[in-house]
């Protein structure tokens, strides 16, 4: 069946999204075809408007509508709790288990066979956020950040293990709490995926790290 073109084109646009495939691309097209134009152009409305609208806060790197964002700008919470995520997505699941402290985002996992190295990572931002912290070193500009304790949350497989070996190494010059989340996730697990109740007895039984 030979399609319109603009029909086929959206076809294949859906397609290259993440567990998107061409039958459900297909099912996805033809369904906004039956929709009203109305419903239509707002949900092209929102996907068009979706990164024009949005920033990264520079503080934690999270995406945001402001800069600071709304969780680092929030004086309800718990500056000095620092919990250290691969991606946007972690931090969603991490505010439905119900943590109450800040976050780090840092963009992804260290993975030589995807060229993703420490210097493409928040790696170097998470430092200075630690520099500025009048309890490790006074030199430095103070922040409005007392940060007493950082629970590393990256993902519990190959790659996330070997971030966090990493960020460890970097913070042990700092005078700070290092944990990292216990093993309440399965193993390979990525944290968008996992339940409430898994992360939140996860957060409750981190360690030492």
């Amino acid at each position: 069946m030979n399609l319109p073109a603009s029909v086929q084109n959206l076809i294949d646009q859906f397609s290259t999204l993440p567990g998107i495939g061409p039958k459900t691309a297909s099912r996805l097209v033809f369904y906004l075809l039956s929709q009203p134009s109305d419903k239509v152009a707002f949900f092209a409305d929102a996907v068009f408007n979706l990164k024009k609208k949005l920033t990264k806060c520079s503080l934690c790197h999270n995406i945001a509508e402001r800069d600071p964002c709304a969780i680092c700008d929030n004086p309800k919470r718990d500056k000095r709790m620092l919990l250290v995520v691969e991606e946007p997505l972690d931090v969603v699941a991490l505010e439905k288990a119900g943590w109450k402290g800040v976050y780090h985002v840092l963009g992804g996992a260290i993975s030589p066979i995807n060229d993703m190295g420490p210097e493409n990572l928040e790696i170097d931002s998470l430092l200075d956020r630690l520099k500025k912290n009048k309890d490790n070193i006074s030199k430095d500009e103070f922040s409005n950040e007392n940060i007493k304790e950082i629970v590393l949350a990256t993902n519990p497989d190959l790659e996330g293990e070997a971030t966090a070996m990493y960020i460890w190494q970097r913070l042990k010059p700092f005078k700070i709490k290092i944990t990292r989340i216990a093993r309440g996730l399965p193993v390979g697990g990525d944290l968008e995926y996992a339940d409430e109740v898994t992360l939140s007895r996860a957060l409750e039984g981190r360690k030492d790290y």
